[in-house]
């Protein structure tokens, strides 16, 4: 296959600390090259420097016989390269059809004369359900973003990249917020996209997916190239130790699988329009698993639970006593600890530290009286850090300033901080790389052990087999089935998704 783009000793710096040094790439037409590395190995900041975000300090990026060295975003964007961000850019405002298009509706609707500058937004509705209609995504091109659910958001996304009709697309972590139904539709799409000549590199922490989708694989480790290969030379296990220089053996903890005492118990709970009539128990040292497909309301449960949504109908009892907790305060101070699926919505405050956001929801065990004990937060945020293997310069870094994936491990440490006797963790590992999610994993299984109740909801189904003591499965707001460890299949828990 011809090279549609090279990338030879890039190298980029900040503050002296070098976040990419003499990198190496190269990236063929109707080609899907994965990007491997853990968090912190600089596969953003390559991306960023691709689609025009940054600059490098060094070296040369080649782009269909054109040096795109320092191009600005509008720039590479014309010339054909096109980027879904791990985090979403959206604006909640804005139409499904007008996030699609923003920018580009004069281009779309190809007016001319004094004409040219008047918007149609039924021209922009009917092309933007045009293109959800061809990925199968079935979204109101007219909803406001802002009423969409995280995965919906991500496939709209997916839907702007390919409307710029790019000729190179770069995926990072595209399938983070979405169910396997939505991962086989976007590889579909893939495949449509490589049959055009279109080239993709794909950034993901799943490893099913890599090998699934993957012609080629690059491997970066603390801003170094390590290797490219093809992916039918490696396995998983090889990958992992290119990945994180060591072996990994045995991704999820064994349970010693003791219950104690019912922490939780939910009957009957319900809201509008969005589940109904759910039944299920948590006991201490137990981790229940929450399974099913994009809309099936596992997170609308999760934040009624948590008082950030309010019920219906039904009961929620913690430890034998009938709670209502109208506010996530509330549920905090009847032990229950949340993991948002959506961090940077409502887990962590940017423009804070990770020592004040790690701390935030545990900030009266660091008082002594009108004052904070700062040695007493200094020690537990330093032990935190420690613990989830958080990569930051210090414990003063503000958080927006940190990868994806440590991010996500302030926001556990600080809920577990708070020492929470019940945790919901929604997509705990999300844009987690996989050396830090052997640590999640070992978190959350030597949490249980100490007898603390979890309830984990994944769309990743291994992370849900390896780890769930029982999987409640949900499907269009119902449950569906409650399965345990030894009945679970990938086939069973699907089934019951779809029923």
């Amino acid at each position: 296959m011809e090279s549609i783009l090279k990338v030879s000793n890039l190298s980029k710096a900040f503050s002296g600390v070098k976040a990419l040094d003499n990198i190496h790439f190269e990236l063929k037409r109707g080609e899907v090259h994965a990007l491997m590395g853990e968090n912190g190995a600089g596969k953003s900041t390559f991306m960023k420097i691709l689609i025009g975000l940054l600059a490098p300090d060094s070296g040369e990026i080649v782009f269909e016989e054109q040096n795109l060295k320092n191009s600005k975003v509008s720039a590479t964007l014309k010339k054909g390269i096109s980027m879904i961000h791990q985090e979403i850019l959206i604006i909640p405002e804005l139409t499904v059809a007008q996030n699609i298009f923003l920018g580009r509706e004069k281009e779309i609707l190809a007016r001319k004369g004094w004409t040219s500058g008047w918007l149609n937004d039924t021209s922009i509705d009917r092309k933007a359900a045009t293109l959800l209609d061809e990925m199968g995504v079935n979204i109101n091109p007219k909803s406001k973003i802002k009423h969409l659910s995280v995965a919906q958001m991500q496939m709209v996304e997916i839907a702007k990249a390919i409307s710029n009709n790019a000729k190179v697309i770069i995926m990072d972590e595209p399938t983070s917020a979405i169910s396997d139904k939505e991962v086989d539709t976007l590889f579909k799409i893939i495949k449509d996209l490589k049959a055009k000549g279109v080239a993709i590199i794909y950034i993901s922490h799943k490893m099913d997916e890599i090998f699934q989708i993957s012609d080629t694989i690059t491997v970066l480790r603390d801003g170094k190239y390590i290797a490219t290969k093809n992916a039918s030379e490696l396995d998983k296990q090889s990958l992992i130790s290119m990945m994180v220089g060591r072996e990994i053996e045995h991704m999820f903890p064994e349970s010693n699988n003791i219950k104690g005492d019912l922490a939780l118990s939910v009957k009957g709970l319900s809201k509008k329009d969005q589940f109904t009539d759910i039944n299920f128990e948590v006991h201490a040292g137990e981790i229940l698993g929450f399974a099913g497909l994009m809309g099936a309301g596992r997170t609308e449960i999760a934040r009624v639970i948590f008082g950030l949504d309010k019920q219906d109908g039904g009961e929620v009892i913690i430890k034998n006593k009938l709670v209502v907790n109208k506010t996530p305060r509330q549920a905090i101070e009847n032990g229950i600890g949340y993991v948002s699926e959506d961090r940077k919505g409502l887990g962590f405050i940017p423009g804070m530290s990770v020592k004040d956001n790690t701390t935030l929801a545990s900030m009266n065990r660091h008082r002594n009286g009108i004052f904070i004990n700062t040695n007493s937060e200094k020690a537990s945020t330093e032990q935190m850090i420690a613990d989830l293997r958080i990569k930051t310069a210090d414990m003063n870094q503000k958080v927006t300033y940190l990868s994806g994936g440590n991010q996500q491990k302030v926001v556990i440490g600080k809920v577990l901080l708070a020492s929470p006797e019940i945790i919901i963790l929604d997509e705990p590992t999300r844009g987690v790389d996989v050396g830090a999610k052997f640590e999640i994993y070992k978190l959350i299984r030597n949490l249980a052990d100490k007898g603390i109740a979890i309830i984990m909801i994944s769309s990743e189904l291994p992370e849900i087999l390896g780890m769930s003591d029982r999987i409640l499965v949900l499907s269009k707001g119902k449950q569906t089935a409650i399965l345990s460890r030894e009945e679970a299949t990938q086939e069973l828990i699907m089934k019951y998704a779809v029923a």
